[in-house]
């Protein structure tokens, strides 16, 4: 049984040390620079999308409903491990707190988790919209929209305090964390145990739910594809293909790159792999639920139009692409 290095006989660490991009200053300032371009791009995304369902009385409706709170997550999720990243490098540091350690990966494991949730229930959503059109209203009324939502954050954050508790309620061996946050996965390496049964366990239930839930996504998919074929007008046949499929898309890219980099077997090596799937899964979701749910929709884009107005927004540009 191989022996996992240590720090000493300590049970808890005060500081960890996060993985820094270079040790050359010049490298970490573009780090600095690209990572806050991101930031700033995905930030402005969904507050956009957030502002623009706020502020519009039209899209009060399910639908808009929850992609306000797809935006919410995703900003919050990025919000919660990339300033600290950021920060890091412009201070040429790798510090994070034991507390804050804590913090990020209860709140980043909370967020992801509902985000995963929310994108089921607007599988859901477009089911009943579009195979059962005359039931919509009944179904998914405004209490049953705020119920759902609601079981959306409280799972979320129930999953993150599961794993949180079930990764920092063991003493650590190590303190250097191979990734640019506080990483589950990652921290999972550093524990003085060769297994860590509890957390294994709730990684083990999380995955079969997440399984789960995808299964559920492509049955309500199969059943959407199956009526959108049915519809006589191709422009109603490519509307819902254009709502549905980018859908999809994100579920399954968030979906399997989070997996694999859950089940990855451990390594002590930062590996240019992890690095791809941390980043495919945890900063591309963000950016990307954005431009494939909103940005390509003429409500959301009429609705931007009139918070903004002409000087920000291009008539001509709500005419280029389909609801």
């Amino acid at each position: 049984m191989s022996k996992k290095p240590s720090v000493g006989n300590q049970t808890s660490i005060p500081t960890f040390l996060l993985l820094e991009f270079s040790a050359i200053w010049e490298l970490q300032i573009l780090h600095f620079f690209v990572f806050l371009a991101f930031y700033l791009a995905t930030a402005t995304a969904n507050l956009l999308i957030i502002s623009a369902v706020a502020f519009d009385h039209y899209l009060h409706t399910p639908m808009y409903f929850f992609l306000m709170n797809l935006a919410m997550l995703d900003l919050a999720s990025v919000s919660v491990i990339m300033p600290k990243s950021m920060a890091n490098s412009l201070m040429n540091t790798r510090c994070i707190s034991y507390s804050g350690c804590v913090s990020q990966a209860f709140l980043f494991v909370s967020f992801l988790t509902s985000d995963f949730f929310l994108l089921t229930v607007m599988a859901y959503d477009r089911y009943v919209a579009i195979c059962n059109p005359l039931q919509y209203e009944m179904v998914m009324n405004r209490r049953t929209c705020a119920q759902m939502l609601a079981s959306v954050w409280i799972s979320g954050f129930f999953f993150g305090i599961l794993h949180t508790i079930g990764t920092f309620t063991v003493p650590f061996c190590s303190n250097i964390v191979n990734q640019f946050f506080c990483e589950i996965p990652q921290l999972l390496k550093l524990t003085c145990l060769d297994l860590n049964q509890g957390e294994v366990g709730i990684l083990a239930c999380s995955i079969t739910i997440v399984l789960g839930l995808f299964i559920f996504i492509l049955v309500s998919y199969v059943k959407i594809l199956s009526a959108v074929f049915r519809i006589p007008s191709a422009q109603g046949r490519q509307k819902a293909l254009s709502t549905c499929l980018p859908h999809l898309i994100v579920v399954s890219v968030l979906m399997f790159t989070g997996i694999l980099t859950y089940m990855k077997l451990p390594s002590n090596v930062p590996s240019d792999l992890d690095m791809m799937l941390t980043i495919t899964y945890s900063l591309v979701p963000p950016i990307l639920n954005p431009i494939v749910y909103s940005m390509r929709n003429k409500d959301i884009k009429k609705a931007l139009f009139k918070l903004l107005g002409p000087r920000f927004c291009s008539k001509h540009a709500f005419s280029t692409s389909p609801s």
